[in-house]
């Protein structure tokens, strides 16, 4: 399924060698998979990089004295230097390890709303917000008489930025939006966003889930309060991710999951904090998804994560472009400028049909609401396909899902 033009910028046909899981065929034709929006298949590289940790050097960290832990220790410490260098934050204590995203949102609102938000406080997020951008920040809101505003869209679903400074008020707190969104695959002007709250002194929060796979983000040059994502994206393993916070907030943000590791001293009277990262990473970390993570972002590294996202915007405008040639097909959020993720419907018919049969040629592709409720709504449907790319697709693959997703409409009508 490759075709020679598509390895001017990246070698895929060798880059596919190294994710075991492509060899797989599906109802007997072979894996096309569309779905890395949710999680993205693991290079051999980090699969190698857990079982070795496991096989060579499993002990638990920071507390050891002994060969196996000082190991471990160093190995999890030189992952956190490995990701922060590859964010570009001087400061690798700003880089604090989580479950992910939603877990980092989780320890986020928590911290803020014993030293930030208070009753009667207005949050604003975009209409396009995964549900993990909203659910905590909603529960904050329904316990302290909070209020969230939402960016409204445009008629071409970008968000309407000439409307979000009229929705700042004296009670405005915070900011929380996607840098791209999960379904629509657009990318949030930032300056925009930061512009604006310079300008009010608000707390800027960007979920950065779906553009850390795909393009740089410099968060030295990017300058925001706090940033996260989560490895599984990124060719890492699930249950890891970061929640990145300023110098500012390292030293203000309360512990709100104390345990074993974040303290420097205990009594029953009064416990003292570490300080840094260890301050809010409790009990005993995913040691190995750490470092398993640290081994994507080498991987990513050795072809640029610049080549990476030129690679699939092409992939992306050529899937689009094949789309529009298709009567049947409905695509939102079309833009040329994009993270790889497309989401369309087949008119008069259920995506839930549209992937069921799709998978019937081994094409997974995601179907549903992609906990984006609030925006199906904005868009009067019950859900979209969405299909998402990452560094092993190809064109190829595009045009065979092209051709079976013609045959899948011709089958519903």
């Amino acid at each position: 399924m490759l075709l020679k033009e598509e390895t001017h910028i990246l070698d895929i046909e060798s880059i596919r060698a190294d994710f075991p899981i492509l060899s797989r065929r599906i109802n007997n034709y072979p894996l096309v998979y569309f779905d890395n929006g949710a999680t993205t298949q693991k290079p051999k590289q980090v699969v190698d990089a857990i079982s070795h940790y496991y096989s060579n050097t499993n002990s638990n960290i920071h507390r050891g004295v002994h060969t196996l832990s000082r190991e471990a220790t160093e190995a999890f410490e030189t992952a956190r230097k490995t990701i922060a260098s590859h964010f570009n934050i001087k400061n690798d204590q700003q880089i604090i390890f989580t479950a992910g995203t939603t877990d980092s949102l989780n320890i986020l609102s928590n911290g803020l709303t014993q030293s930030v938000l208070r009753p009667g406080d207005e949050i604003i997020l975009s209409s396009y917000e995964h549900h993990s951008n909203i659910l905590t920040w909603q529960l904050w809101a329904e316990r302290n008489s909070g209020k969230l505003k939402v960016i409204p869209l445009k008629d071409d679903h970008s968000l309407d930025y000439s409307a979000l400074e009229n929705l700042i008020t004296p009670k405005t707190k915070l900011i929380s939006v996607a840098h791209v969104s999960n379904t629509l695959g657009l990318i949030t002007d930032l300056d925009k966003i930061k512009t604006l709250a310079k300008k009010h002194n608000l707390i800027v929060v960007i979920d950065g889930a779906q553009s850390a796979p795909h393009m740089k983000v410099d968060l030295e040059k990017l300058d925001v309060d706090f940033f996260v994502c989560s490895a599984h994206k990124i060719y890492g393993p699930t249950g890891t991710g970061i929640l990145y916070m300023s110098d500012k907030w390292l030293k203000q943000l309360p512990t709100t999951k104390p345990g074993g590791g974040t303290i420097k001293t205990v009594t029953f009277e009064k416990t003292e904090y570490a300080e840094g990262a260890l301050r809010f990473e409790p009990g005993t970390p995913n040691i190995e998804g750490v470092i398993g993570f640290a081994t994507a972002i080498n991987y990513l590294n050795r072809f640029g994560i610049e080549k990476i996202h030129q690679y699939e915007t092409e992939l992306v405008n050529y899937a689009q472009d094949k789309l529009a040639e298709i009567p049947e097909v409905i695509v939102y959020g079309k833009s040329k400028e994009k993270a790889a993720v497309i989401s369309f419907n087949v008119k008069d018919t259920h995506p839930f049909d549209v992937g069921t049969l799709l998978d019937k040629y081994g094409i997974a592709v995601r179907t549903g609401h992609h906990c984006t409720q609030p925006l199906m709504n904005l868009l009067c449907v019950p859900g979209t396909v969405r299909i998402s790319f990452g560094i092993y697709n190809t064109k190829s693959e595009i045009d065979f899902f092209i051709e079976k997703l013609k045959k899948v409409i011709t089958m519903l009508k």
